[in-house]
């Protein structure tokens, strides 16, 4: 239960930055194995070169996640990322994984895809959220919204990423509060776009 709880939470952060959680399940197997020992298949998580160029990613998408247009152009390519990062973030935290690497017939035969599958599913359903929110803020505020939204994403993911690990009973919990916040921003934005289509219409109208 608690794995599931684990790969639910990590692949909820990678809807929002794919490689937060993959950045975090490698340094917590590398550095503190005692919070989070990845099966054999996955420990090429936390090789030092996989996790520098996850620091590289990271940069990157941090700094175009909070321009405003090239964000959304960002989140179309990230329709392939993050649920891709989802996948691997939630089969790398199930218990039985070694053959999901090493032996694709052994994968298939066992269904260890399924939690590879079911996390990209999840981070697809966050990413959807993400990338249908964000225009609608942007258009609302003029762009100014585009780093604030990103940065509380970011900061999101990582205390997603860090809650799965250390305490994923709170994950659920954490969901749902980012899920309120996300459709509370939505309808924000919503409320704001049609008060300036309707002020612009009246406008048209009296001159």
């Amino acid at each position: 239960m608690l794995e599931v709880l684990t790969g639910t939470g990590l692949a909820a952060a990678a809807g929002m930055n794919a490689y937060v959680p993959l950045l975090v399940v490698g340094v917590a197997n590398r550095f503190f194995p005692d919070a989070l020992q990845l099966p054999d298949g996955w420990a090429w998580l936390s090789n030092g070169w996989v996790l520098g160029i996850l620091a590289v990613l990271l940069v990157v998408e941090v700094v175009a996640d909070k321009i405003p247009a090239v964000d959304s152009v960002n989140d179309v390519i990230q329709s392939i990322v993050r649920p891709t990062a989802g996948g691997l973030a939630f089969g790398s935290s199930s218990t039985a994984s070694t053959v999901a690497v090493t032996d694709p017939a052994a994968f298939f035969a066992s269904n260890q895809w399924v939690p590879i599958v079911v996390g990209a599913v999840i981070a697809l359903a966050v990413h959807v959220g993400k990338a249908v929110t964000r225009p609608a803020a942007n258009v609302a505020t003029a762009g100014a919204a585009a780093p604030v939204v990103s940065t509380i994403e970011d900061v999101g993911a990582i205390g997603i990423s860090l809650l799965a690990i250390v305490a994923p009973l709170l994950v659920l919990l954490a969901l749902a509060m980012l899920g309120l916040l996300g459709w509370s921003l939505w309808r924000t934005a919503k409320r704001r776009r049609n008060a300036d289509l309707r002020s612009a219409t009246q406008r048209l109208a009296d001159s």
